[in-house]
C-alpha cells in the first residue's frame, strides 16, 4: 500500500545501526545518509502539493497502522542508543570513530525520539504522553512539549516566542535564546499549574521536577553500568538531538511575524510557518515538514497533515536548509529573498 512509505522512517535507525556495527569509517554512514544522500534525492525528485477529502481523512485517522509506526520507534531507539554506548565503552575507538558515533546517536535523537515525542506530544491520552516522556528522556528534554504546547503554539512567530528566529539571527545565537528561553518558559508554566492546582512545589504535579530526576538517573544509571566515557558519550548525543531539534525550529519558523490587532496578535494561520513538501523530509520526519498546517490546526495527526498554495515555502527540504542554516550568511543570502517576496504578497 502506498503509505508504507512511512516506512522509510525506520532507514535512519538503520543507518545509525550501521554506524555502530561497522566502525571506521562507516562511523559516519548517518551523518551522510541523512545530510548527503537524502539532500541529493530531494533536489532530483519534484515535490507535490497534497489534500483530503473528508472521507480519506475520516479513513487514515482511523488506521492504527500510523499510531503503531510510531510507537515502533520507542524499542528501536532505545536497542540502538543502549548498542550504542555499550560498543563504546568495550571497544578502543579512534577519535574520529568516536566522532562519528556520537554525531550519528544524536541524528538517531533527534529524528526518531524527539520528532515521535512532538507529534505524539499533541496526544491526549496516558499511554501517548508515556511514550513521549520515555523518548525524550535520553534527550535531556523532558520539559520540551510543556513549553511547546502551552508556549510555543501559543506565541509562534511573535516576540514572546523563543523558539521563532527573528529575520537576522544566526542560528548560533537562536540556539541560545531558544534553550534557555524555553526552559525558562517551562518553569513559569510549571509555576502557574501549580497555583491552579494550589499544589505545593514539591510534589507529584510538579512535572519538571519529576522530569530533572528521571534524567539525572537516567545518566546515574549510565555511568553506574558503562563507566564515565559513557556518561560523557549519552550527555553529549542529548545535548545534540535537542540542538538539531533547534535547527529545525530555527527553519520554521525564521523572520516570520505575525501582525498585531490591537492588545492582541492575529490567530495563528498557515502562513506563520515555513512548508515543505519534499518527500523524503516528508516522510523520514512523519510530516513535520508540513509545519504550516501542523500550526494551523496542532491536533491533526501526522497522516492527514495536507499542504496549502499560500503557505510560505522553503526553497529546499529540512535537511538542506539545516545544512545551509549552520553557515549564517548563505541561510541569509537564500531565504532574505524569499521572505521579502513573501511579506509583499501578504501586505
Amino acid at each position: 500500500m502506498k503509505d508504507a512509505k512511512y516506512l522509510m522512517a525506520f532507514s535512519v535507525p538503520l543507518s545509525v545501526f550501521i554506524s555502530i556495527y561497522f566502525r571506521e569509517i562507516f562511523s559516519y554512514t548517518a551523518v551522510l545518509y541523512v545530510f548527503l544522500f537524502i539532500p541529493i534525492v530531494e533536489l532530483l525528485l519534484p515535490t507535490h502539493l497534497t489534500t483530503f477529502s473528508e472521507q480519506e481523512s475520516k479513513s487514515r485517522l482511523k488506521d492504527r497502522f500510523f499510531d503503531w509506526l510510531l510507537y515502533l520507534n520507542l524499542p528501536i531507539v532505545y536497542l540502538i542508543l543502549l548498542y550504542g554506548l555499550f560498543s563504546f565503552a568495550n571497544y578502543d575507538l579512534q577519535p574520529y570513530e568516536y566522532f562519528g558515533f556520537t554525531l550519528s546517536l544524536g541524528i538517531l535523537l533527534a529524528t526518531n525520539a524527539i520528532n515521535v515525542a512532538h507529534e505524539l506530544g499533541h496526544r491526549k491520552n496516558t499511554f501517548d504522553i508515556f511514550i513521549t516522556r520515555l523518548l525524550l528522556l535520553p534527550c535531556l528534554y523532558m520539559h520540551f512539549t510543556m513549553e511547546h504546547n502551552h508556549g510555543h503554539h501559543k506565541n509562534v512567530s511573535t516576540e514572546l516566542d523563543p523558539a521563532t528566529a527573528k529575520k537576522g539571527q544566526s542560528l548560533y545565537h537562536f540556539w541560545i535564546n531558544s534553550v534557555v528561553g524555553q526552559y525558562k518558559n517551562a518553569w513559569k508554566i510549571q509555576i502557574k499549574m501549580l497555583k491552579n492546582r494550589k499544589s505545593s512545589f514539591i510534589s507529584l504535579d510538579n512535572n519538571l521536577l519529576l522530569f530533572t530526576i528521571c534524567q539525572a538517573l537516567y545518566l546515574a544509571t549510565i555511568y553506574a553500568l558503562l563507566g564515565t566515557g559513557a556518561l560523557v558519550l549519552a550527555f553529549l548525543v542529548g545535548v545534540i538531538s535537542f540542538l538539531f531539534l533547534e535547527t529545525i525550529n530555527y527553519i520554521e519558523h525564521y523572520g516570520l511575524k505575525r501582525k498585531k490587532v490591537g492588545n492582541r496578535y492575529e490567530r495563528v494561520r498557515n502562513i506563520h510557518s515555513w512548508n515543505s513538501d519534499h518527500i523524503m523530509g516528508r516522510i523520514v520526519l512523519y510530516e513535520l515538514t508540513r509545519h504550516s498546517d501542523h500550526h494551523f490546526r496542532a491536533s491533526k495527526k501526522y497522516q492527514v497533515l495536507e499542504s496549502f498554495e499560500d503557505s510560505p515555502k522553503l526553497p529546499y527540504g529540512y535537511p538542506m536548509s539545516m545544512l545551509i542554516a549552520f553557515v549564517p550568511p548563505l541561510w541569509f543570502a537564500f531565504m532574505h529573498p524569499v521572505l521579502s517576496k513573501m511579506e509583499k504578497n501578504h501586505q
